[in-house]
């Protein structure tokens, strides 16, 4: 497959930056967990070597997320988005166990800097695949800025699910049992996945029109997996197993994301009879049943009369 000639190279330069420097960073944790120098020295080459076969597949699909960055399409860019998240959860994860097998314990600003990586790279990496300034088929101002509005909330729902992962691995000390928190980071991860990639779908199937107030996929996946599920969530840990890590800024997001969706979704079915596109009087005049009789004004009558008369004379 042939890279394309014409692409934007800033967004391609940016992309690959946030991508790599992100993994470089956790590159650096694994290797520091392992103390020991043969372990170490195997640990590394491990993780270069999936360095590498990670810039083998940057280097043909980063290249065609540049250039469709100007156009409606997005495909590229779920393709780019679900190889990032593959790889960057998989090195998390064994991160995350060996924080708590205590190997090379770097202490809480070591987990909290993680934190603040991910907090980040993630977001950032999505807006840049979005690019919104760079669509050449937004040119009212007040699309783009609906556009950023449904991006915020994106935003917003993936520092949610990283705050729920971020539980896991920052206090030392242990807290919830070992099947809950199994079951807490493979949710999230399934949620980093698959909710920015039926975003940018969306975006994608809308196409040159795009229309962001009929963008109504996400908000009502989001609602059920995001704002009622992580209040769940954070509930239970709180209640039965006295988890004081449960974020009471994030339940209170969740509690007013749901309002403002509610009413977002009430509305919109009230706006449903006035999006639907009125018939057009020409297509109803043709499109008249046949065998119908059509009634005829008299002096209409005369010249239709009048017609063949001239034409024979």
């Amino acid at each position: 497959m042939v890279p394309p000639v014409s692409g934007s190279k800033p967004h391609v330069c940016l992309s690959t930056m946030v991508i790599l420097s992100s993994m470089a960073i956790m590159d650096c944790y694994l290797i520091q967990q392992h103390s020991q120098g043969p372990r170490k020295i195997g640990v590394a080459i491990i993780v270069t070597v999936g360095d590498v076969c990670l810039l083998v597949g940057l280097r043909y699909v980063a290249v065609w997320v540049g250039a469709e960055v100007r156009t409606a399409k997005r495909g590229y860019a779920m393709v780019l988005w679900f190889l990032y998240i593959f790889v960057l959860e998989i090195k998390l994860y064994f991160v995350y166990q060996n924080y708590k097998a205590d190997r090379g314990n770097l202490g809480l600003l070591a987990r909290k800097a993680l934190t603040l990586m991910l907090s980040i790279c993630v977001p950032a990496l999505y807006l840049i695949l979005v690019a919104v300034d760079h669509m050449e088929h937004l040119k009212a101002l007040k699309k783009k800025e609906e556009v950023r509005n449904r991006l915020l909330w994106v935003v917003v729902d993936l520092l949610d699910v990283l705050d729920i992962q971020a539980n896991l691995w920052e206090p030392p000390k242990k807290g919830l049992p070992l099947w809950a928190e199994g079951l807490m980071f493979f949710y999230c991860y399934i949620l980093l996945l698959i909710l920015p990639c039926l975003s940018l779908s969306e975006i994608s199937m809308q196409g040159v029109h795009i229309l962001p107030h009929k963008m109504m996929l996400y908000p009502i996946l989001s609602f059920i997996t995001i704002n009622v599920i992580t209040i769940f969530i954070r509930g239970c840990n709180l209640l039965f197993f006295r988890d004081a890590r449960a974020s009471g800024i994030f339940m209170g997001k969740n509690v007013l994301a749901i309002a403002l969706k509610t009413c977002s979704f009430v509305q919109y079915r009230r706006r449903l009879p006035d999006l639907t596109p009125a018939p057009v009087p020409e297509l109803q005049q043709n499109s008249r049943p046949i065998g119908t009789l059509v009634t005829l004004h008299p002096m209409e009558q005369a010249a239709t009369a009048e017609g063949p008369s001239s034409e024979n004379t």
